[in-house]
C-alpha cells in the first residue's frame, strides 16, 4: 500500500479553507523555514480513500472478539460518543474563563465524584493522560507524602513478578528501587515472603487485584495490613477493575491509591494507543499532595483550585476531558445497580470460556478465575513444536484478534484470555469451537501451524530479524 507521500500529485489540492478573518502577521527573522514543508499534495478524495484502505487493513472491536487480556477491549456504546461530541463541550477552549465552562466542570466534577465512590477513595485527581501516567502520578504521591513527614529512606517499592510491565518502570522513573516479590504456586503474592522484604525502607507496594493470571488476591487485607504496619503505602494498579468495580472497592482492600484505566474498564476506544485516561484517586490524607488543579464546589458553583503542597502538574492543562466524559456517560448509564452486572458478566463469561477451553488446552489456574485466565502452550511448544505465538497468529485467520501473548512472565508460553462482558454466549461457542479446532490441527499437523496468518493484509513476518534490524524509518 503507497503511502499518502507517494500518492503525491504536484499541484493537486483539496483546500477548502476559509479566508483567514484574523490579522496575519509576519514572522521574526530567523523564524522561517528556508524551504516549504513537504507536504503531500492530494485531493480530498485521494484522502478519503486512502484512509478507508487503512481501516480495511486494521481490526477493532467491532470488527470480531478482541480477547487482549488485562486491557479490557471491549464494545464501546455509541452513547459515550454523542455525549462527548456535544458542540457545548468540543467547543471549548482549556483557558476560557472558568465562569464560561460551568457545564464542563459540572461534569468532570461529577465523574470525579461518582470513580471516587466507585473505588473506595476520597478524591480523585483526571489529570493523568493513561494508565501509566496514573502510576507516575501514584507514586508521585507517595513519594511526597513520605517526604512531608521527613521519611526520606523510604525508597523501596515492592512489585510482585506477575505485575504489569509499567510498575517496576513507574517506581525507577520515581527514583526508588523496585523489589521484586516472588508468587507461590498458586499464582497469588507469597506471604512470608512479604513479611521478609518490608520494613523501614519500603515507600509502598503496587498490586493489582485481580492479578494478572485473573486470580483474586484471597489473603488481601493482609496484605495491605502488613505494608502499612511496616509504614509503607498500598497503590491499586485498576487495570482489571473491569472485574469488581461495582462488586467490591479497592479503598475498602486498605489501599491508599489507584489509577483507573477509563479507556478500558469504563469504555472509551484505546485501541493503537490512545485516546486514553489514567484517573487517580486516593484517600484524604495524600488530597494535598494532588496534581492540581483540583475542581472543586462552592454553592452551585465550580472552580479550580490547587494545593499550595501538590507535587505540581502533569500536564499543561486539566486532561483528556472528552475522554472522561465517554467513561462518565458509561457510568450514567449502567447506574448503581448496572456497574456489579458488568463485572458480574465478565467474570461469568471468562469462567464460561476457560470451562469450554480446558477440554483441550492446560489453564493455569484450575479454579475458578476472575476476569480473564492465562493459557499455558508450554507442554505443546515442548512436546510439538507448537509455541503460543503459533496459536495466536492462528486465530488471526479466522475473524479474531489474538490475546496477550507470552504475559505474565511467570507463566511459559503464556496467552492471557479476556472475553469481556459485551460478548455473548453464542460468540463465546464458536471462539471455543475455533480454538479447539486449531488446537486439535495444529497438534496433528505442527509444520502447518507455523504458516499462520495465510489471510491477512500482512503475513507472518520473521520476527527475530525485525527485531535485531528494526526499520522505523520510511525510505
Amino acid at each position: 500500500m503507497k503511502l499518502l507521500f507517494e500518492k503525491s500529485i504536484q499541484g493537486r489540492s483539496g483546500k477548502y479553507l476559509s479566508e483567514c478573518d484574523v490579522p496575519m502577521l509576519d514572522l521574526p527573522s530567523g523564524l522561517e523555514r528556508e524551504t516549504p514543508p513537504g507536504l503531500p499534495e492530494l485531493a480530498e478524495t485521494d484522502v478519503s480513500r486512502h484512509y478507508s484502505a487503512l481501516e480495511s487493513r486494521t481490526f477493532g472491536i467491532n470488527d470480531g472478539f478482541y480477547p487482549l487480556g488485562s486491557c479490557t477491549m471491549k464494545y464501546n456504546p455509541k452513547i459515550n460518543e454523542k455525549v462527548s461530541s456535544l458542540p457545548g463541550f468540543t467547543g471549548l477552549h482549556p483557558l476560557q474563563p472558568v465562569d464560561s465552562v460551568q457545564g464542563m466542570l459540572e461534569a468532570l466534577y461529577l465523574a470525579d465524584t461518582y470513580l471516587a465512590q466507585i473505588t473506595g477513595m476520597d478524591k480523585m485527581t483526571l489529570q493523568p493522560a493513561a494508565g501509566a501516567h496514573g502510576e507516575f502520578a501514584g507514586l508521585l504521591l507517595f513519594k511526597k507524602y513520605h517526604e512531608e513527614r521527613g521519611d526520606t529512606a523510604r525508597t523501596k517499592v515492592i512489585v510482585p513478578d506477575s505485575a504489569h510491565g509499567t510498575n517496576p518502570a513507574t517506581a525507577s522513573m520515581c527514583g526508588m528501587s523496585v523489589v521484586k516479590l516472588p508468587s507461590g504456586g498458586d499464582g497469588c503474592i507469597d506471604m512470608e515472603k512479604l513479611r521478609a522484604v518490608v520494613g523501614p525502607d519500603t515507600a509502598g507496594i503496587m498490586l493489582t487485584n485481580p492479578n494478572t493470571l485473573g486470580i483474586f488476591e484471597s489473603n488481601i487485607l493482609e496484605i495491605t495490613k502488613i505494608v502499612h504496619e511496616a509504614g509503607g503505602l498500598c497503590y491499586y494498579d485498576g487495570a482489571n477493575l473491569n472485574a469488581i468495580a461495582g462488586v467490591m472497592r479497592p479503598g475498602d482492600m486498605g489501599f491508599d491509591c489507584i489509577h483507573l484505566n477509563l479507556h478500558k474498564t469504563f469504555s472509551t476506544p484505546h485501541g493503537g494507543g490512545g485516546p486514553g485516561s489514567g484517573a487517580v484517586g486516593c484517600k484524604d490524607f495524600l488530597i494535598k499532595y494532588l496534581p492540581g488543579p483540583q475542581i472543586n464546589k462552592a454553592g452551585e458553583t465550580y472552580r479550580f483550585e490547587a494545593s499550595p503542597q501538590s507535587f505540581g502538574n502533569l500536564l499543561a492543562f486539566y486532561g483528556n476531558a472528552l475522554t472522561v466524559l465517554r467513561a462518565l456517560a458509561f457510568i450514567m448509564a449502567y447506574g448503581k445497580d448496572g456497574l456489579p452486572r458488568m463485572s458480574q458478566h465478565a467474570v461469568l463469561n471468562a469462567n464460561y470460556l476457560k470451562h469450554r477451553l480446558s477440554e483441550r488446552f492446560r489453564i493455569f489456574n484450575r479454579g475458578l478465575c476472575m476476569h480473564e485466565f492465562v493459557i499455558s502452550m508450554e507442554r505443546e511448544a515442548k512436546e510439538h513444536g507448537v509455541a503460543a505465538i503459533d496459536m495466536a497468529k492462528s486465530f488471526l485467520d479466522n475473524g479474531m484478534m489474538a490475546p496477550t501473548m507470552y504475559f505474565p512472565l511467570i507463566v511459559k508460553e503464556a496467552l492471557m484470555v479476556e472475553p469481556t462482558e459485551t460478548e455473548g454466549k453464542e460468540t463465546l461457542d464458536n471462539v471455543a469451537d475455533i480454538y479447539i479446532r486449531l488446537y486439535d490441527e495444529a497438534m496433528a499437523n505442527p509444520e502447518a501451524a507455523k504458516l499462520f496468518p495465510r489471510n491477512t493484509v500482512i503475513g507472518r513476518p520473521d520476527e527475530v530479524e525485525a527485531a535485531r534490524n528494526p526499520r522505523v524509518r520510511y525510505k
